[in-house]
């Protein structure tokens, strides 16, 4: 590959600075962290902060669990506590065995009988409880998956479009997709084997304390520096993966370049893989070295925590062994006690990482909250919302401007423009110059930043959303291409109402999508696409611009809209759609964009903007006379198709 490949500019949106996405502002979850204490004095309000936050958190979880299924809850609580008993049962159980068989004169064969068979049956229970536990765990994982998916797709759903143009709405979307599906569980699931380790911890400490209170208070004074470590590096952790979220997303934006079908071929013909993996690992090189910095930290503090704990845990164990020795204790009971101070141990250690699990996991949780939390604003200013009749309608733009959000510039200058049913308009203009931007704001995709959009008079924010929606049938340049059937794929312009297969045929005949259809291997019903479907057909740009101009066809709308409808097709099919669509308008307002201007020559009103602001309106033939901008575009399009 050439060297000059490795130097194309990377496009605005992942151009970075000091790691950072240019003018992308702060992240919510570091903009509310609380400021660290100063003073001593401070210290009991950082406290409360911070673990008025964790509680909050983890009570949200819980309630995620109980939406999912309430008697989630009550198992977990019920093998939390048998959990927690059974390793003190079984401890006194081998005791008393041990001893029995040790002194094996004094007792006879029925009582160690009776002990084996108590201790078959605890370990028969033990591994029957694993058993059902894993099984219900693994049940609850995907119910609860389930439920948390469902969650995230209905807020996105009633999202504004505007929240897609934001980065950091990217950021919450991304880090609420990678965490919040296995994290609610997996928290509730750890703070229930808290409790159980507790409750073994507490039954042990009673144990041990008949013997010395100290032993039981050395292993949990021996366990606090691992504990400290362990709450600063998952702070840490979750702090680095929220800082790097952008990063993780250029990985998969790299990543998924090189497996997606649409952009595979100019992948491979402008050779542009070894570019974008380049990219790739230059990305994750930045990321895991910080990684690699934080385990490598980590691990360090945790083996001077552990030599310590160990440390302390030999010294009781040699002076447990010193009391046997002296005939003090017995064998068994060698094995309670020193038992005992294993599973005191092991219960810290697992406490420990436990609690600083639940912790990292509820910073994580924030990711789901805050995408949550996103506020949809393009609702009815009203209550109740007035509501849209169906019919003939006029539009009025007045004094409309509007720009994007985090843009520094207005797309749409002081528009004013009115419209009524019956009419044909053709907004007309370069690239750029606001054409879509005009139908988003009259389809109130987006509100304008100032002005007035009216729909009969009354502004068109007052308007119950859904009954607006209703009232448009579009088709934009961006249009669905859907995983589905032939004939789902046109009912979807309509999907309220049940599928009518019989109106399904004559939407594909009004859009000219028939042809082609008949000759699939099973006709309407042929699945489209290869991702579910091993026998799915592919279809060609063109062939699938037909399809949602069926769509639109399909939908029984007031108000056509239709963003550049046949840009893929040839000019004859070009010719027979738009002669459909002129039966189709009749009495409706229909909007068009088109760069083919020769669709403009029928139309009632054409707009030509220029820089966001209408530059002219009039006919055709009134702007033909004119000889402005509109007659410079049509005479230089109209000149080379002659030319040819």
């Amino acid at each position: 590959m050439p060297a000059a490949r490795h130097s194309m500019p990377v496009p605005d949106v992942l151009r970075t600075e000091k790691g950072k996405f240019m003018n992308m502002p702060p992240l919510r979850q570091e903009a509310e962290k609380p400021a660290r204490p100063k003073n001593i004095k401070e210290i009991p309000a950082y406290i409360k902060t911070v673990t008025g936050g964790f509680f909050s958190r983890l009570f949200y979880i819980y309630g995620l669990v109980w939406e999912t299924r309430p008697w989630m809850l009550f198992v977990m609580l019920f093998m939390s506590v048998f959990n927690g008993v059974m390793p003190l049962l079984g401890a006194y159980i081998s005791r008393n065995l041990i001893n029995a068989l040790i002194n094996v004169k004094d007792h006879d064969f029925n009582t160690i009988l009776h002990l084996l068979v108590f201790q078959f049956v605890y370990l028969f229970l033990m591994r029957l409880v694993v058993s059902i536990e894993n099984m219900l765990t693994r049940t609850f994982g995907e119910l609860v998956v389930n439920k948390i998916r469902n969650k995230l797709m209905s807020k996105a759903n009633e999202l504004d479009l505007h929240s897609f143009d934001r980065p950091e709405f990217y950021t919450k979307l991304e880090n609420a997709n990678r965490e919040a599906g296995h994290r609610p569980l997996q928290i509730a699931t750890a703070t229930f084997q808290m409790m159980s380790t507790l409750i073994s911890m507490i039954s042990f400490i009673a144990v041990l304390w008949a013997v010395s209170p100290l032993a039981p208070l050395a292993i949990i004074i021996a366990a606090i520096p691992s504990a400290i470590v362990n709450y600063i590096y998952k702070g840490k952790n979750a702090a680095y993966m929220r800082h790097r979220s952008t990063d993780r997303r250029k990985m998969d934006y790299y990543s998924g370049l090189m497996v997606d079908k649409d952009q595979v071929k100019e992948v491979r013909l402008f050779r542009l893989g070894p570019l974008f993996m380049e990219r790739f690992n230059q990305v994750f090189d930045k990321y895991f070295a910080g990684m690699k910095s934080l385990i490598y930290s980590e691990g360090k503090w945790n083996i001077a925590a552990t030599g310590f704990m160990s440390l302390i845990n030999c010294g009781i164990f040699i002076w447990v062994a010193y009391k046997v020795f002296n005939g003090e204790l017995t064998v068994g009971d060698y094995t309670l006690y020193t038992g005992a101070l294993n599973s005191i141990g092991s219960g810290v250690s697992s406490l420990i990482t436990t609690t600083a699990s639940i912790y990292e996991g509820t910073l994580f949780i924030d990711n789901m909250i805050a995408f949550m939390n996103e506020k949809r604003t393009i609702v009815p200013l009203i209550d109740p919302p007035a509501q849209v009749k169906r019919g003939a309608h006029e539009i009025e733009y007045r004094h409309v401007y509007f720009r994007y959000p985090g843009m520094d510039h207005d797309v749409l200058k002081d528009i004013n423009l009115h419209f009524k049913s019956g009419e044909s308009v053709v907004l007309v203009g370069l690239n750029g110059a606001g054409k879509t931007t005009l139908l988003k704001l009259m389809t109130r995709l987006y509100d304008p930043t100032q002005g007035q959009i009216l729909l009969d008079g009354r502004d068109i924010r007052d308007y119950d959303v859904e009954q607006l929606y209703d009232i448009y049938g579009t088709i934009f340049q961006d249009f669905g291409r859907y995983a589905d059937t032939v004939e789902m794929n046109i009912a979807y312009g309509q999907i309220d109402q049940p599928v009518d297969a019989e109106k399904v045929r004559e939407a594909a005949v009004q859009g000219n999508a028939a042809p082609y259809i008949e000759k699939l291997a099973k006709g309407y019903q042929t699945p489209l696409m290869r991702i579910f479907e091993p026998d799915g057909a592919e279809l060609s740009v063109g062939q699938w611009q037909k399809l949602a101009v069926s769509r639109a066809f399909y939908n029984d709308s007031d108000i056509l809209i239709l963003d550049e409808p046949t840009a893929s097709l040839d000019p004859l099919a070009e010719q027979e759609i738009f002669s459909q669509f002129d039966r189709l308008r009749e009495g409706k307002l229909t909007f068009y964009v088109s760069h083919r201007l020769s669709s403009a020559t029928t139309a009632t009103q054409i707009v030509v903007l220029e820089n966001g602001t209408v530059r002219e309106l009039g006919t055709h033939a009134e702007l033909i006379a004119k000889q402005g901008t509109y007659y410079n575009l049509f005479t230089v399009q109209a000149n080379r198709y002659l030319e040819k």
